[in-house]
Formats: C-alpha cells, structure tokens, sequence
C-alpha cells in the first residue's frame, strides 16, 4: 500500500470515528506517525502566520479541529509527542520551583534618558568615537526580559534575565507562548533575547474575571506578566495570553541591527514593526514624538524607545561599562498624565486618628489600569494645589504605581467648582478634631473610634507587624463588626467563641481551625514585631527593633524614660516622647499585661534576628518590585538589622533597583553608590 495513500486515507477517515479507531487498534503507527508530523507543520505554520506575522490564513474553527486531532494522536501514542508539537502550548507542567540558570553571556541593562537633552548628551558621546553612526529605534515594550535558547532549530530553554547573570528557568511557561515558535524554520542552534509583555485585552480579562473572584487585582500590564510567566502550574500561564517581542541574537553576524531584526524574522521570531533607521539624533527624536502620539493605539503598553546604533562594528569601538553598553540608551516618556473629573472628597480614619482627605474622580485609564481614587495627603497639600471639588484635573501614577492628583486645569475650572474646606469632626464617630500647629495632619482623639479601632487591628495582625495568617482585612472587619474583635487581646481569645465563630457566614470549621492555629502560633513572635504591631506613633519596624536591641524585655520597654530613649542614635526626641506617653498610658499598660497573660513572647531574641548580607546596611529602593510590595521589603532588611529610607545620599550604601525607577537612580549613579536590581536583592536576602 503506497504510503502517501495511506496518510491521505487517515486523514480522510478522521471524520468517521469507527474506522478511525479501527486504523489505531489495528497498530498503525507508521500512519499515526506520519499523521502528527503533518499536523504538527500545519499548526505551526498556521501559528506562525497567526501570532507572528498577523496574517492568518486559517478559520479559528479549522485550526481547533486540528489541534484536537492531534491531541487525540499524541494521547493514543505518547511515545510520539515531541517538545516541538504545537500541544504544548496548553501547558500541563507543574513546578515545585524555578531552577536556576546562568546565562552563556550577561544580560545587560540599558542607561536611561529622561528627556531631550540627554538623548544629546548620549549622541555626542557616540560620535567622538564614531562620527558615522546611525541609530536604530525600537519601542521599548513593558514587559520582562527573556532569553530563549535553541538546539538544532528546537527550543530548550526560556529564561528571566534574574540580575543579569543568573536568571530562572521558566521554559515550560514560555513554551504556552503562542507567538515564541517551538521549532524555528532551520536547524540552527542559538539563543536570542526578548520582552515578555501581556496585551492590554488580556490584562483588562484577567483583571475582570479576578475581581468576579474578589482577587486582588493586578496593577498594570508588566506586573500581570511577570505574575503569570512565574507560575509554577503552566496550565494558568497558558491562560494568561502571554505575547513576546524578541530584538537581540546572539552571535548574528548581521552588519546592522536592522539586518539582524530581519534575520530574526526569517527564522520564525516575532519582531515589533515599528523599528526604524534614523540618521541623526533630531531625527530620533521626531521619531519619539510621532510614538508618543499613537503610543495609547497600541494593543501593548510601551514606557519608551530604545535607541542603539545601527553599525555593530562600531559597538567595540564604542565601548561599554561593568553594567551599561555604551552604544544603546532607552529614552523613558514621562509618567502618562490623563484628564479626569475630580467629583469629591471623601476622608479616611487611619489608626493612629490621622484624617485623610481622599480625591474620588470619574474612572479613568492611567498605564494600563482603571483609576477612580487617590490620596490627597491633607488640608495643605489640597490649598497649595488650589484643588476644587468639580475641577477637571490631571492624574497620573508616581512612580507607575500610586496614584496621585498631579494639578488642576485652571483654564477649565467650572463655575460650579467649590473650594476645599476640612471637616471639623471624624467622619465615623463625629468627635471634634484637632490640628496640632506643628504638624499637617487633622487627628479624632476618640479611642473608641471604630475605624480607628479595626485599622489598628488590621495593621496588628498585617504581614510587615504580627503577620497573623489568614486574618486579612475583611475578616477583621467581620469578626469586629460582630463584636468578637475590639482590642488587640481579644485576637488570642477568639478560640473562646469556637462555635459562633464557626457558624459565621463565609467561614466554617476548617478556616477557623487554620486562623485559632495561626494565632496560637503567633505568640512565639519576636518581642520588635509586637512593639510594632501596637502601632505607636513614629515607631516603625527599624525603630522597633532598635528599641528591643537595647532593652531586651517589654518590662524595661515600659520603664525606658524619655532621656533614655532620645540618647539613642536614630531616636530623636519626637519618638522618644510618642514612646514614652504611649507606655504611660493606662489603656496601653492594661493591652500589654493582658498579652503576657495571654502567653505573647514578651523577651527579644537577638538570635532571631539574622545577619546577612543588609546588616548595618543604609538602603535605598527606587522603582516597584514584582515580587513584593515596599513595605515587605522593609521588612526583609530591617529583619537582617539593615535600614530602608527614602532619599539617597553619600550614606547609602545600596540603592535596589526595581522597574521604573525615578531620580533616586541618577543621583545613585553621579555618587557612586552600588545599584542592586530585584534578583540580586532575592538572592542576597535568601542568603
């Protein structure tokens, strides 16, 4: 039987499923073999048309019907699924973590422009060394960097680029990529660089359908996407519709980078379009502009454009530093400003009784994410920006991630705006408020304030303070609101209403067995996560500490006096006058002997606070971490004795380095001070 006739005759026979069986049953392999080679040519050309080129030249209902056949295929004879097939776009593997993965050469960062002039500088630099360069622009997609290896045209390896020099491995998540071939259309072995990104479609269905769940929501595109290509299921980063740009190959032998964007298409890789030559640096600069105003058109988020000279004989002539190339820079567009209507202000009750006014605006879109709110700090903050109720203001994200009230637009104030003036008593229980004259902020002095009180239990039981697991935010707000939470000592009383508890809506026998077993366990905390988690005024994590160092026990805590405490670095007299009044007082001294009899560890443990790499550390963190919030990372380094603040100087030791950093970075850079990108900060941490 010719054997072209046998596979036209199993692919014909597809459509009756008695004969088809009966073709399997019978053994057929030769046929099935030949069969999944077809199907898996078909699908890949078809994804390839599809994902990378965006001209698909197949019915989504045709490719579908394939894609199960050859699933069935792959399902009947196992042996012959290859790591090339198409089917492993679904993803199926689970990890129980990334390995690690040292990259064959650095993956470098690139030096950032802020503006014009210092795109001038940069291109007066190149040409002392080469007068004839030209420039490549490129869009600077706002994702994370990959490196992908292949051996003999078949993909073996994804990789982060971690801090440049070790990465993760994540190749069973980027092998759900759609438009990131498995087979490239040669045998050739090689490795080529790229962005990760999540189109804007996928992030605004991932974030509906998390919030139908009432999951947290994720902030912007890039943190959905480092999110997703990190999980250890690879099931849910195929869900997550990841899309990839790749710019960079290894030892191409390209003349130009131009050249080499081409060659990378030929060899199935999916290459941003908009890449463009420019002779002089005006001429990038126009080219930025023309981007700028088609920038939100794009099905993708951008942060800039980066700019490397097209000739790469001129690269070693050019040079580069220990972390820079010196013949590339990205130019970063300033922080997106979108107009909006501010409708009113509303106040907030924090735990200590600071007022806080808040803006509520009509929803608008800022980088990515659906904004409607944003701190307005206080009375001054709202008088110097001359904010009025009904105004049409600007918005933006501070540092991509906060949303903040950049400005009124004067010129548009309507003749219905009203003139901020502060409330007078505390929104929740209407005690008059006072100011004192040296400080911003409005306080309610009531003690029984409810939100006063749930927001000092919220940050009691928080992750950076007590870190009672299980008992977040809401739960908190549900067990006071029944009235089984009104002080700090009635946490570790709950397992005294077991049965009410238990029949609560939304709980039930198992979650309250996890928290009663949470909080038990709590009680071995460290005596500096108590001293936080009561919640004094100026006494932070790094205070905390510094104040259990010194005198070890809750008791000579409490009997520290004032000159004490201000004779000790880093203590000035406003805590040391916060601390003492707050020991002094009789609710407080009360809460603290309930918590000894309670069982609470009321000594520090010196030994639990481990040295490492961030001891006597001054730190500084510019930028937004993926893998964790500021205050956990606070935490992390105040734990090995290290410090975190806010402004760099010559006493910085560490500035780490997270995405989208602002001037920290620059001035960081003029002082000579190390710069430690996020992987580095993980593993130094884990140390």
């Amino acid at each position: 039987m010719n054997c072209g006739q046998n596979i036209h005759n199993f692919s014909i026979l597809w459509y009756n499923q008695d004969k088809y069986e009966k073709l399997i049953n019978e053994g057929f392999f030769v046929i099935a073999l030949d069969r999944i080679n077809q199907l898996k040519e078909i699908l890949n050309q078809a994804s390839y048309q599809y994902y990378v080129l965006d001209q698909p030249t197949m019915e989504d209902y045709e490719y579908d019907r394939l894609m199960e056949e050859l699933i069935r295929l792959e399902n009947e004879y196992p042996e012959l699924k290859t790591i090339d097939s198409p089917t492993n776009k679904i993803g199926g593997e689970v990890l129980s973590k990334f390995e690690k993965v040292v990259h064959t050469s650095k993956m470098m960062s690139l030096s950032d422009a802020f503006n014009f002039d210092e795109l001038r500088d940069f291109d007066s630099r190149v040409r002392k060394s080469a007068p004839e360069a030209t420039y490549c622009c490129e869009l600077k997609i706002d994702g994370l960097s990959v490196s992908l290896r292949y051996e003999n045209g078949i993909l073996v390896q994804g990789a982060t680029r971690g801090n440049g020099e070790i990465g993760e491995n994540i190749t069973s998540n980027v092998k759900t990529i759609k438009s990131i071939p498995l087979r490239l259309r040669t045998l050739e072995s090689l490795e080529v660089r790229g962005e990760i990104f999540m189109p804007k479609k996928s992030f605004h269905a991932l974030n509906e359908e998390r919030a139908l769940n009432e999951e947290e929501l994720f902030a912007n595109c890039r943190n959905a996407a480092a999110g997703s290509i990190r999980q250890l299921d690879s099931k849910i980063a195929a869900k997550r519709n990841l899309d990839a740009f790749l710019y960079y190959l290894l030892d191409d032998t390209s003349k130009t980078q131009i050249e080499a964007l081409k060659s990378m298409q030929d060899l199935g890789f999916k290459v941003n379009p908009f890449f463009r030559k420019c002779l002089t640096i005006e001429d990038v600069i126009s080219y930025i502009d023309e981007i700028a105003t088609t920038r939100e058109s794009l099905p993708y988020d951008i942060d800039g454009i980066v700019i490397k000279v097209n000739e790469k004989n001129l690269y070693p002539i050019i040079g580069e530093t220990v972390k820079y190339p010196k013949w590339a820079i990205a130019y970063k567009f300033p922080p997106e400003e979108v107009k909006t209507k501010l409708l009113g202000i509303t106040f907030q009750v924090g735990r200590s009784g600071v007022i806080t006014p808040v803006a509520n605006f009509k929803p608008a879109f800022v980088q990515g994410s659906l904004i409607s709110k944003a701190t307005l700090h206080n009375e001054d903050y709202i008088i110097a920006k001359d904010i009025h109720i009904n105004d049409v203001v600007l918005i933006r994200k501070a540092g991509d991630v906060i949303p903040e009230v950049v400005r009124p637009i004067l010129e548009e104030r309507p003749k219905d705006a009203i003139p901020f003036h502060m409330i007078q008593e505390c929104p929740c229980c209407h005690t008059p408020l006072l100011r004192n004259p040296k400080e911003a902020d409005y306080f309610c002095t009531n003690p029984n304030c409810s939100e006063k009180q749930i927001n000092r239990l919220i940050h009691f039981a928080s992750k950076p303070a007590y870190n009672i697991d299980s008992l977040g935010d809401k739960l908190v707000k549900q067990l006071f609101e029944a009235g089984y939470l009104k002080t700090i000592s009635d946490i570790f009383n709950l397992k005294q209403h077991y049965d009410e508890l238990v029949a609560l809506p939304g709980l039930g026998a198992k979650s309250i067995d996890h928290l009663l077993a949470a909080i038990e366990g709590s009680k071995k905390n460290n005596l500096n996560l108590l001293i936080f988690g009561l919640g004094i005024k100026h006494c932070g994590a790094k205070i905390s500490t510094l104040l259990c160092k010194r005198f070890k026990t809750i008791d000579a805590l409490m009997h520290a006096s004032f000159e004490e405490l201000s004779a000790i670095n880093d203590i000035g007299e406003a805590i040391a006058y916060e601390f003492v009044a707050f020991m002094q007082e009789s609710a407080n001294i009360q809460l603290i002997e309930e918590l000894k009899n309670l069982g609470l560890k009321m000594e520090f443990d010196s030994q639990k606070i481990h040295e490492n790499y961030f001891t006597n550390k001054k730190c500084v963190l510019t930028g937004t971490l993926d893998s964790m919030g500021r205050t956990e990372a606070k935490k992390l380094i105040e734990g090995f004795g290290g410090s975190l603040t806010d402004s760099v100087s010559a006493k910085t030791d560490i500035l780490i380095l997270g995405t989208n950093p602002g001037s920290k970075y620059d001035k960081a850079k003029k002082l000579g001070i190390y710069i430690m990108e996020e992987q580095e900060f993980l593993a130094k941490i884990k140390e």
